[in-house]
């Protein structure tokens, strides 16, 4: 969620140029070899992939790991058809990181609460901001008001605290301190929260928050509902840290460490931002329909028939980046360069989600800030302007918003 990265179509919160300065300076400064802080050895990834998270088998899994995830979804499919036996439709839903542009997503979700027709989602996907939407979207209308309350009434305070130039640069792990957010997220993710996405989970319901291990550079989904339905006493603290570090930039906020062992060896997970890797996605491409069927011994086409499938695509910033005079020095130039690249990337996540879908019979729809919207960026978690961007949503919902069917320039 916090504004330095990935997920919108400029950093997650902008960095003004002297902060800039010093956040490359940092870089310079560790390269050359300033000390660091001390932490266990990081677990290599055939290591990762065979320790259990809480005793659990399916709390998580790498994209590759292909017979991991059919197991998970077939496990999820077989749940589905008991509790909502006959159902004819399976509701995909991707929020997509973008800082404090979060709110429009929020905005929209609570509109079209607010308009009537907005289904139950069976899977549901968050990055960065998204990740901390993720969750009251996956439970459903009657959340809408924290939904709400986290996007119109928090400030900078509420998500992080600057530690200075020296200390940031020379003496941590990053530049900011996310203390705030950690507190805001487990303020929302009470216990009685845990219950309601542990029994969604029995339902067949899905709820993924992607994760960047930076020690692998390898994302990593975590499968929430199988965490929540732990009885471990560390499932909502894991929970906590999946959501954190999923919104955790590289360099401006510190990474989540999380311990594992294995054989009796203690190791330490380094994860960040999952918008590292991708700003969106619905389900990793090595799960397909065809390959799903083909395991179950029927034909993909009878898949397909049996349950109509619909993906709704929430990004969380522009499709293209404003334009702007871009002034002659080092700074300006980086800055924009950066931001053009951001912009592009979730505008290269979207392609891969449509084609992802046409491969696999899914109908997709993706949402977007428009250029209609033209309230100016104050700065970090402003609060007019994030009620002013989830009014904007909201509008978009309640007034029956029309879904692209295709990403930017994509022709049929």
């Amino acid at each position: 969620m916090p504004r330095p990265g990935v997920g919108t179509a400029r950093p997650h919160f902008r960095l003004r140029p002297p902060a800039y300065f010093w956040l490359l300076a940092s870089v310079a400064i560790a390269v050359a070899g300033c000390a660091t802080l001390e932490r266990l050895p990081g677990a290599q990834i055939r290591q990762s992939q065979q320790v259990k998270i809480l005793g659990l088998s399916d709390a998580r899994f790498y994209v590759d790991d292909v017979d991991k995830i059919h197991s998970v979804a077939l496990k999820a499919y077989q749940r589905h058809n008991l509790a909502r036996p006959g159902a004819k439709t399976v509701n995909f839903l991707a929020i997509s990181g973008g800082g404090d542009d979060g709110a429009f997503g929020a905005g929209l979700l609570v509109g079209w609460s607010e308009r009537g027709d907005r289904p139950p989602f069976d899977v549901v996907t968050g990055v960065s901001t998204g990740s901390l939407a993720a969750p009251f979207a996956y439970l459903g209308q009657s959340y809408d008001p924290q939904l709400r309350e986290v996007y119109t009434n928090i400030t900078d305070d509420d998500v992080l605290r600057q530690r200075g130039v020296i200390m940031g640069t020379l003496a941590s792990d990053a530049m900011a301190d996310s203390a705030p957010l950690r507190a805001m997220i487990e303020r929302h993710l009470d216990e009685q929260m845990i219950r309601r996405i542990a029994e969604e989970y029995q339902k067949g319901r899905l709820l993924f928050i992607l994760t960047t291990n930076l020690d692998q550079g390898r994302p990593v989904i975590w499968n929430i509902g199988e965490i929540a339905s732990s009885k471990e006493p560390g499932a909502r603290k894991l929970i906590v840290d999946v959501l954190l570090a999923s919104a955790s930039i590289p360099g401006a906020f510190p990474p989540v460490m999380i311990d594992v062992t294995l054989d009796g060896v203690k190791y330490q997970e380094m994860h960040v931002d999952g918008g590292t890797i991708a700003q969106a996605f619905l389900y990793p491409p090595s799960y397909s329909v065809n390959e799903a069927a083909a395991r179950r011994g029927i034909k993909a086409a009878v898949l397909r028939a049996h349950r109509k499938r619909i993906a709704y695509v929430i990004r969380n910033g522009r499709l293209f980046r404003n334009e702007e005079d871009v002034k002659l020095q080092t700074i300006a130039i980086a800055k924009q360069a950066i931001t053009t690249m951001i912009t592009t990337s979730g505008v290269n996540d979207t392609y891969r989600m449509y084609l992802l879908t046409r491969r696999d019979g899914v109908d997709f729809n993706l949402a977007s800030i428009g250029t209609d919207f033209t309230t100016p960026y104050k700065g970090p978690f402003e609060q007019s302007y994030m009620r002013s961007l989830f009014d904007y949503g909201f509008e978009k919902g309640r007034n029956g918003h029309t879904w692209q069917k295709v990403p930017p320039g994509y022709t049929q």
